[in-house]
């Protein structure tokens, strides 16, 4: 094989990653999982079940289970990074969701020019490779959001906007515990898919902004008290003072030093 090429483990059972630099042409085979990737450098092309197909620098690709597909550097090489889902993990992610008259599940674009949807998948892949806290939602939304954008015209919405004062008066309540998305969706009776929906369509945040919005509120209120830094991120939820300092820098514009010498 000509190329590097790196396997990981991810925060996800269930879910592999895979980064690499090749000028290999593969020759046609199919996965059990999903695929979602992003081409880093270079292009290629590639069969697809929707026929060939060409992709570049910053182009999102992807594979359906048993999708017969290959794969061929234009030029010297390019390079990838991909993350694997099985079936399990996409059939769990959506239970409750009405994919009316589409059987199976699958992702419709096999390459996709969307930049929203490449910087959500670019923040998973590094969420889910990299070490990070405990806090398992802002990696769910992602996940969730990025299926959701794939598979967006097969999955309709709620028919009605839910009431989500339960989850915000639950993440009010106890801001500095790490909720999961199926935890915020179970408590308003939905999927994780309309949960987040929902969430974004009645306030404004997803629940990882909420929680955090809630975390930097209860740092503020501590800090302006006189509680020291350290305890003000410690009892606010954050999981280290340095996480609280880019959370203020990212919503006020100062940090919580400044806050307290003020």
């Amino acid at each position: 094989m000509r190329g590097d090429f790196s396997v990981r483990r991810t925060a996800i059972p269930g879910v592999i990653a895979v980064a690499a630099t090749s000028g290999m042409t593969f020759a046609r085979h199919t996965h059990d999982d999903y695929g979602i990737g992003v081409v880093i450098s270079g292009a290629q092309t590639s069969a697809s079940g929707r026929g060939p197909v060409e992709a570049e620098a910053g182009d999102l690709i992807t594979v359906n289970p048993g999708e017969i597909h290959d794969g061929a550097p234009i030029g010297d090489a390019r390079s990838w990074r991909m993350l694997y889902f099985s079936p399990d993990v996409v059939d769990e992610l959506i239970a409750g969701e009405p994919l009316r008259g589409w059987t199976p599940k699958e992702l419709k674009f096999p390459v996709l020019r969307a930049r929203a949807s490449v910087r959500r998948f670019l923040s998973l892949y590094r969420s889910m490779t990299e070490p990070c806290g405990a806090d398992p939602l802002p990696r769910e939304e992602d996940v969730a959001d990025l299926f959701s954008r794939l598979l967006e015209d097969r999955t309709p919405a709620p028919a009605a906007t839910p009431d989500i004062g339960r989850a915000l008066e639950m993440i009010a309540d106890d801001p500095s515990r790490n909720f999961s998305l199926a935890e915020i969706g179970a408590a308003l009776g939905l999927s994780r898919f309309q949960a987040l929906r929902a969430f974004r369509k009645a306030c404004g945040f997803t629940p990882s902004a909420y929680q955090a919005q809630q975390r930097c509120d209860v740092a503020r209120r501590l800090i302006r008290s006189g509680a020291a830094l350290s305890e003000a991120a410690y009892a606010s939820g954050f999981s280290d003072q340095s996480h609280m300092t880019r959370a203020f820098a990212q919503r006020y514009g100062f940090t919580p030093g400044a806050l307290a010498a003020a």
